[in-house]
């Protein structure tokens, strides 16, 4: 069963920053600072997929890594740092001492072909490590459910404390520095 990553805590729980790497928690901080939130907590796509925004293309789930989609939804993986793309991810998560850097992938569940496209579920994962000669296949072992309400809180702890690399490096964060993300409101999971 697929583990999901709800909190700070979680991150931790799992090895953010340590067995998984750093610039996994570098693309899902950008990816929780780019899309929308509705007054409903639904995560609203702000860029398209389909045009290869930010590394992104369609994903076809060939190794069946997540749940088969319901009817009218598509996944999508996000991420490729060598892929040409209209709109680039930042600097911050491309620019990496890490040779092994593209191998992290955000995954999206998207519902809807029209004007408005909405996410009901997000992924992190991971390609599998070159010398276990997979290809390009997840690691079902390094992928994780992520949940709404993380998702707000990385926005929250980008905007106020603008250094997200102390999230991942050896899981520094104190109290302290997480005391202006503890009053956010329970999110619907």
């Amino acid at each position: 069963m697929m583990s999901s990553l709800n909190s700070i805590t979680d991150l931790r729980s799992v090895g953010f920053g340590q067995s998984v790497p750093e610039y996994s928690l570098c693309l899902l901080h950008w990816f929780a600072t780019t899309v929308d939130f509705d007054n409903n907590n639904i995560i609203l796509l702000t860029f398209d997929p389909n045009r290869g925004d930010y590394g992104s293309h369609h994903y076809r789930n060939d190794e069946q890594l997540l749940d088969p989609l319901p009817r009218g939804y598509r996944y999508y993986t996000i991420g490729n740092i060598y892929q040409d793309a209209s709109l680039e991810l930042p600097d911050y998560v491309v620019e990496s001492d890490i040779e092994e850097s593209n191998r992290a992938r955000i995954i999206i569940r998207v519902r809807g072909r029209n004007a408005v496209r909405t996410i009901d579920q997000v992924y992190i994962t991971q390609h599998y490590e070159p010398y276990e000669a997979r290809g390009t296949e997840y690691d079902p072992q390094h992928t994780y459910r992520v949940t709404t309400c993380l998702l707000r809180v990385l926005r929250k702890f980008s905007l106020h404390l603008n250094n997200i690399n102390s999230l991942a490096l050896r899981n520094r964060v104190h109290d302290s520095q997480l005391s202006e993300i503890r009053n956010i409101p329970d999110c619907l999971l």
